[in-house]
């Protein structure tokens, strides 16, 4: 589905255009056409690869779709993947797809599988003639840096939900949940994993683009996507920090299980104990011998009892002051 397609001319908007007409407004000077897709059938695809001359290898991963994020070189054009990641209603990860084409004189921008468009970045470029002289080269730089840009919020959000985790692993009052924070701390870890898949390529592909031998249609705009690797460095460096704390809260919650266990452990042992001295004595004396010692004494009864007593309450206190009971 054609979403928009305009021609513009040294930072200016000549008009919008209908694809019909490309031809028209792309060999004007100084000039190129931006064409933004959604979601396009192959009867589209093919129409803007007779017109813009794609290559085909190019135009078969736009088709095929589900590529990792690259950038790659066709002659003098460039073909780049992206990746957008949002949340869903219920808070799962939905990974979108944009494919843009750039040349000398064109820009074509194909999405799929994304709510979010793009008519911010459009609107932002326009904005801009002075940088939008530069041609395809800013609308590409634009684009990606909308979409890194996209990532930091869904960043933010999984931070603050490892922040809340690991809060409640220290206020757990039970094994129902404790088994809930872990499954808490798995589902952050594989959003984060998900997120991390589809950052971390990016940025080995957006080093190509600046500094030694970058591509010609990016000439110009170098210092700028060397601001966007920066920002996907340092979303990359972060994923990699709280994907580490996610895995050390899952050690501290499962050693803070195994210490509530080794706790009742203790005092089902203390309470056996203070059980068990009274249970030895009064099985000694319950044995059928006649010949036991004090079995007709008149103070056995009371002595009894009084032993089984003091034997109990000096074990109360020894497991008391250890911290078992």
């Amino acid at each position: 589905m054609l979403v928009n397609c305009a021609a513009y001319q040294n930072g200016r908007k000549l008009a919008d255009v209908d694809i019909e007409d490309i031809n028209a407004y792309r060999d004007l000077p100084d000039s190129f056409i931006w064409v933004a897709l959604k979601e396009p059938g192959p009867g589209e695809l093919a129409h803007m690869t007779h017109q813009f001359g794609l290559h085909e290898l190019a135009v078969e991963d736009a088709q095929h779709g589900h590529q990792r994020p690259k950038i790659e070189e066709y002659g003098d054009s460039l073909f780049a993947v992206f990746h957008t990641v949002e949340f869903d209603e219920e808070g799962e990860v939905l990974v979108g797809e944009v494919n843009v084409f750039v040349g000398r004189n064109y820009v074509l921008s194909v999405r799929n599988r994304t709510t979010q468009g793009f008519q911010e970045v459009r609107k932002r470029c326009e904005r801009e003639p002075h940088l939008l002289k530069h041609g395809p080269a800013f609308v590409m730089y634009a684009l990606l840096d909308a979409v890194v840009d996209r990532y930091f919020p869904v960043l933010e959000t999984l931070g603050a939900e490892v922040d809340e985790v690991e809060e409640r692993i220290f206020e757990q009052k039970g094994s129902v949940e404790s088994r809930e924070i872990i499954e808490d701390l798995y589902s952050l870890k594989r959003r984060m994993t998900i997120l991390q898949h589809h950052t971390a390529p990016l940025l080995e592909a957006v080093s190509k683009l600046y500094g030694g031998r970058s591509p010609a249609v990016c000439s110009g705009m170098q210092e700028y996507f060397r601001d966007v690797y920066d920002h996907l460095l340092r979303i990359v460096k972060t994923i990699e920090g709280r994907r580490e704390m996610i895995v050390t809260a899952i050690q501290v919650n499962l050693g803070l299980i195994a210490l509530a266990e080794s706790e009742v452990t203790k005092r089902l042992g203390s309470f056996a104990a203070l059980f068990a001295v009274p249970t030895m004595i009064a099985g000694i004396y319950g044995m059928n011998f006649k010949s036991i010692p004090e079995l007709d004494w008149v103070y056995g009864y009371p002595v009894c009892l009084a032993v089984m007593l003091i034997v109990d309450l000096v074990l109360y206190w020894r497991f008391k002051k250890a911290g078992w009971l």
